[in-house]
């Protein structure tokens, strides 16, 4: 199995310098490459990903300075994963330095969210990606089921803590949606690491509560989706969705304002919203999607480029919501 402390020492003001993962004894990258939109899901992005793109782009993470892969059993009900084993078998396995994460949930087929799937899912799990540990496991989406119901003895907790003491998996995380959902399972002290997406963004602040209370417990914070599932890096008019959804009137015109700010200080849009994730010392990685190898180095140069500190400020000034951008969705289960 690779090293999953990392390649040795950088210099820490290099922006791209490992952080630890809390108490795992991980070190990270500031970004992890997250392969929801190789899982080849356009009802989600609103568009496809053909197998050698995956495959060239999966290339050229594990080969690029932030090899940190975050997939899941969900993306493609297992065909993200499937890519990834792909080519860790081309490569001999994960190479040194390299940290591969998944999350097991729900059967997209069925909507089960019992301990029995989780187990078989991440039995199949190991089988694509072709491993026999995995080093971060999350719980995938629980707002899917209830909390007593992923606590019960066998239930998906337990049949994850499980696997853990077995050694197949590492370090044992949450991942989820809804803050108040998170923060219950925060508060079990069974996780040893936080995914929230879409929820700390230049546009949504609605995490501030999950990210103070897991610094207090001193657990580390992973933001996904920190140009809103594409909104602050494509523009508004050329993608006016957020978290997967259509973006509200009053929320693109925000992101114009913020654009046009940016633009009078010679600031791409996409770095300040990928600096926005990175700058914050509560968040150890910050997990964008990407479905092309060009993506590599533009992200590492958005996250490069030069940001005036007179920015912030005039960004927060114009405006940001406290709501979760997905409450609507859960009003109507």
């Amino acid at each position: 199995m690779a090293d999953p402390a990392g390649t040795g020492p950088v210099a820490p003001d290099d922006p791209l310098a490992r952080r630890p993962l809390g108490g795992t004894g991980i070190r990270v990258p500031p970004i992890a490459v997250g392969l929801a939109p190789i899982g080849d899901m356009p009802d989600a992005f609103g568009y496809g990903v053909p197998e050698e793109q995956a495959l060239a782009t999966l290339r050229a993470a594990l080969a690029s300075p932030i090899p940190y892969l975050d997939t899941a059993a969900l993306y493609g009900d297992g065909e993200s994963e499937r890519r990834v084993g792909i080519v860790l078998r081309e490569l001999g396995g994960l190479p040194p330095g390299a940290v591969l994460q998944t999350k097991q949930g729900r059967d997209p087929a069925t909507n089960d969210f019992s301990g029995e799937t989780i187990e078989r899912r991440f039995a199949r799990s190991l089988d694509l990606l072709g491993v026999d540990r995995i080093e971060l496991v999350f719980l995938h989406d629980p707002e899917h089921t209830t909390f007593e119901a992923a606590m019960a003895q066998g239930g998906p907790v337990d049949v994850l803590r499980g696997l853990k003491d077995q050694g197949a998996i590492g370090h044992l995380g949450v991942a989820g949606g809804p803050i108040p959902v998170e923060l219950r399972y925060l508060e079990t002290g069974l996780f040893d690491v936080v995914i929230t997406h879409n929820r700390w963004t230049l546009l949504n602040r609605s995490a501030e509560p999950l990210l103070a209370a897991a610094a207090a417990r001193g657990v580390p914070v992973l933001n996904a989706a920190p140009y809103g599932s594409g909104l602050l890096a494509k523009g508004p008019d050329s993608y006016p969705r957020y978290a997967y959804q259509p973006a509200p009137a009053e929320m693109l015109e925000r992101v114009k304002r913020i654009d046009a700010l940016c633009a009078d200080r010679g600031v791409p849009l996409a770095a300040a919203a990928l600096q926005f994730s990175t700058r914050d010392p509560r968040i150890a990685s910050t997990i964008v999607g990407m479905s092309h190898p060009e993506r590599l180095g533009q992200t590492l140069a958005l996250l490069a480029h030069p940001i005036p500190d007179a920015l912030w400020p005039e960004l927060d000034a114009v405006g940001f919501d406290a709501a979760d951008p997905e409450a609507n969705r859960w009003a109507s289960r």
